[in-house]
């Protein structure tokens, strides 16, 4: 029988046309197998993708074939975003990953002396974890939650909540641009110090929260939703923000929830998750917007958020391990 010879390198136009294959294997499991919202780029957007620069695509070759590959982003953010594992099949599934991993890691040593590698294992991708451990990532659990529009459940627990008195200098209104250094503060300093930051470094600067609060305001993660996004005022000063956007298509995600320390512990939280999810239920009820359902994402281990979601309607949907790495020493 003869020796499987493996080979790892960066996809480039010679392997184009047989490379299509395994993407489109990929792209037919995106959903079921790897827990995708949306369809997945088609293979010529993927291509024009690559060629742009817009992302990175290592493919392992088994015998001159292309049957497995690694996608990766480095410009979005601060981080370099592993985005993608996938093999044809599951024969020696381990070794593909293994040989993928190492070339990846190769690729971006010199970047990840600045950087820390993010990579949500959604899906098929969660049984890498034990050999990822290997190459010194950790992992954060995170739960993705659920409010489905039409769920009878749901719209009665969210219509029914029992919510905080809110004292007369607080009051809930909707987002402004006049509001945005606020919520670079707010969400800094609520985020700074939490697993969050771990994956997303940029929550650990001022400079960097800037560059995720912008990047919503501006809908670059998916279409803002400045009506939807609420906003907690303390005699008229911003104290806490509830964002909302569209990740695509018909789901609404809520990207961003935090209030400052001092205003914590009296439920507004609540208040201001009612009123945006409550707004997205009804412009759907109403026929003004269409949505599917309202997502959000959580640690497994914040037994207080998990809580509070599902008092306002959510339930979990599924889990998957947020893998990250830290920037790689300097030799000294």
């Amino acid at each position: 029988m003869a020796e499987t010879n493996y080979k790892v390198e960066l996809l480039d136009s010679s392997v184009f046309k047989i490379f299509k294959g395994v993407y489109n294997d990929f792209k037919s499991k995106a959903v079921s197998e790897y827990k995708f919202e949306l369809e997945p780029l088609e293979y010529e957007e993927f291509l024009s993708a690559i060629e742009n620069n817009y992302m990175q695509c290592i493919v392992l070759k088994e015998n001159d074939i292309p049957t497995a590959f690694l996608v990766y982003t480095t410009s979005i953010s601060e981080s370099i975003e592993l985005n993608l594992i996938h093999c044809l099949g599951t024969e020696d599934e381990t070794t593909k990953q293994k040989l993928l991993i190492e070339k990846f890691l190769e690729l971006t040593e010199a970047e990840r002396q600045l950087k820390v590698v993010s990579y949500p294992m959604i899906g098929h991708q969660s049984i890498f974890t034990a050999d990822l451990a290997k190459y010194g990532f950790k992992f954060v659990g995170l739960a993705v939650l659920r409010f489905f529009m039409g769920n009878a459940s749901s719209e009665r627990i969210l219509e029914n909540m029992k919510l905080p008195e809110k004292p007369e200098e607080y009051k809930i209104v909707s987002y402004a641009d006049a509001y945005r250094e606020d919520a670079i503060r707010v969400i800094h300093e609520a985020f700074k110090d939490t697993q969050d930051a771990l994956y997303d470094t940029r929550f650990k600067s001022a400079e960097g929260t800037e560059d995720i609060i912008n990047k919503i305001v501006e809908s670059i993660y998916g279409e803002f939703l400045p009506e939807a996004t609420s906003v907690l005022l303390y005699n008229d000063k911003p104290c806490g923000f509830a964002f909302a956007n569209v990740t695509g298509g018909k789901i609404a995600n809520l990207p961003l929830v935090g209030i400052e320390k001092e205003h914590r512990g009296h439920g507004f939280s609540e208040l201001l998750l009612n009123r945006t999810v409550k707004m997205i239920v009804d412009w759907t009820k109403l026929g003004e917007r269409e949505f599917s359902e309202v997502n959000v994402t959580t640690e497994t281990n914040n037994y207080k958020a998990l809580k509070m979601y599902r008092k306002i309607g959510f339930r979990e949907d599924y889990c998957y391990p947020q893998a990250y790495l830290m920037q790689k020493q300097r030799k000294k």
